[in-house]
């Protein structure tokens, strides 16, 4: 039995929410709004925390998913009022950079990745491979825009046009964002938007971070030595990965570790 005593103050609590992966629908990435809401509820909810801080290693993915996932964040501060920090380890780039955005200030270590504000969009084409095949790809549709971009086909011109606007539009969305969640804080000398990468000295410099810390220490400067701290993220049930799970999970793993391998990691 444990005694409490109302005039003894308590330690105050940090909630710790990792976010760590890549960023897309279920079952293909790590992260997803899906999965994370009652993660991030519990952590704003339980107790009366000091803050919620944001553990953050992710090479991007989705921007819906980015989108859906810090503006959960942000619902849940203001309706909290509970101050979000985030601390940035290996890398936050594109959509993972997105995510720290929800945060009302942004850490890192000297050697984190950070930017990489722009939009890619990656595929393949087979139709050489078919046609040495023997093979013949027969597509139907109605309406001529309905079979974009398809992999089995030669590349059409308009269809990359197509693209293009798509990915400029998302580029111009992910700006915006930055400038209204950085406001005041960016640098006006560089161009920050080229979907460039820096290391956390040299983003702090352009603004895009507050500083270079880690959590513990910086929440105890924040909140006094006794701070302590309760943790939370996703996990998945073992039976969740078998099966059909093993083959889709594996395949997941292999293009996460590609999206690490685009900045060296």
């Amino acid at each position: 039995m444990t005694l409490r005593l109302p005039f003894l103050k308590k330690s105050p609590v940090v909630a710790v929410v990792r976010l760590s992966g890549t960023i897309g629908m279920m079952g293909r990435a790590s992260l997803n709004d899906t999965t994370l809401a009652p993660v991030l509820e519990k952590a704003f909810r339980k107790g009366k925390p000091a803050a919620v801080a944001l553990e953050i290693n992710s090479p991007g993915g989705s921007p819906v998913q980015s989108s859906l996932i810090a503006a959960r964040v942000r619902r849940l501060a203001e309706e909290f009022d509970v101050p979000v920090y985030a601390f940035v380890e290996d890398v936050a780039a594109s959509g993972g950079y997105w995510l720290a955005l929800a945060a009302d200030e942004i850490w890192s270590d000297e050697s984190s990745v950070l930017g990489s504000i722009g939009v890619i969009s990656a595929g393949f084409g087979a139709h050489v491979f078919l046609a040495r095949q023997g093979l013949e790809r027969r597509v139907h549709t109605a309406g001529k825009s309905k079979s974009m971009l398809d992999p089995f086909a030669p590349e059409k011109e308009e269809d990359v046009e197509r693209l293009k606007v798509i990915l400029d539009d998302i580029h111009e969305n992910f700006i915006a964002h930055v400038r209204q969640r950085r406001n005041g804080k960016l640098s006006e000398a560089s161009d920050l938007f080229t979907g460039e990468i820096w290391l956390g000295r040299r983003a702090q410099e352009l603004g895009l971070i507050d500083g270079i810390g880690h959590l513990k220490p910086k929440m105890q400067e924040r909140f006094g030595e006794k701070v302590k701290f309760r943790r939370y993220g996703v996990r998945r049930p073992f039976w969740t990965r078998l099966g059909s799970e093993l083959a889709q999970d594996a395949i997941a793993g292999i293009e996460e570790r590609a999206a690490y391998a685009r900045f060296g990691l």
